[in-house]
């Protein structure tokens, strides 16, 4: 289940209690019954890049699926649903080099997150679920923080 051959990659709770009490989130975005975070969830993948994330909720937990590919689509979208006033912090892999992080995280003409993106990188290797050992990869959390002239206006 933890394997770079699977897309479910369990939260660590201690990291997810960390961020709920800061953001006090309303929804996880990708999620099983089995794994969700919060109450409120939207199935992994169809269900949840169809969504409308904003329609019911203003923020949201998401730790997406992280095959390539299937990742970068829910960055897009979390970029997409930030423009419309979401809130959406994800925990990502520190993969720095792909389209998807240069495209929707980070301007490297500026060198800086684009606006309205923050980006904690997280020491060592995270330990997902009940696995033994860190994962094979960094982490990082992204927070792509809803436009506030959208939100006010």
């Amino acid at each position: 289940m933890f394997s770079s051959t699977s897309d479910e990659w369990a939260t660590p709770q201690n990291l997810f209690d960390q961020l709920n009490a800061e953001f006090d989130f309303e929804i996880d975005l990708a999620a099983t019954a089995e794994n969700t975070k919060c109450s409120s969830f939207y199935s992994l993948q169809l269900d949840s890049l169809s969504q409308h994330w904003g329609s019911r909720f203003d923020r949201g937990w998401l730790n997406p699926p992280y095959s390539r590919g299937v990742c970068g689509h829910f960055i897009e979208k979390a970029a997409r649903q930030r423009r419309m006033g979401f809130l959406t912090v994800m925990l990502l892999p520190s993969r720095t080099d792909t389209k998807a992080f240069h495209t929707h995280i980070y301007d490297a003409k500026m060198w800086q997150p684009r606006e309205g993106v923050e980006i904690r990188f997280l020491p060592g290797r995270l330990k997902f679920g009940n696995a033994k050992n860190g994962a094979p990869f960094p982490s990082m959390i992204v927070i792509f923080r809803p436009d506030v002239e959208l939100k006010d206006g």
